[in-house]
């Protein structure tokens, strides 16, 4: 039992440092992220427990959408944006996180 507590307590340690970093990313398309629709541009991302918060830099509009946070093996090492085009638009699938061992799944 006191295992589960700890592991539940790391993990809570963990979301918490990483929320406490934001990234800048650039999205050179319209995107749909998760529930969210984002205009081509700059964007600070910032985890929030489950949420992802996108801040657009040009206006300063902030959208929230969930996220699935894992832990890969390594660390990435730059901030890398996977997508797939629909239509028009692209959908955002995962953003590895540069400097940590962190993904986003969408």
């Amino acid at each position: 039992m006191k295992k589960i507590f700890l592991a539940g307590v790391l993990s809570l340690a963990s979301l918490t440092i990483l929320s406490a970093k934001s990234y800048e990313i650039v999205l050179s398309n319209p995107t749909k992220v998760g529930s969210v629709q984002l205009k081509a541009g700059q964007y600070t991302l910032k985890v929030q427990g489950s949420n992802a918060v996108f801040t657009s830099v040009d206006t300063a509009k902030s959208f929230t959408t969930p996220v699935k946070v894992e832990t890969g093996e390594t660390k990435f090492d730059e901030t890398k944006v996977q997508s797939s085009k629909q239509g028009d638009t692209d959908q955002l699938k995962e953003i590895d996180l540069g400097g940590s061992k962190t993904k986003l799944g969408f």
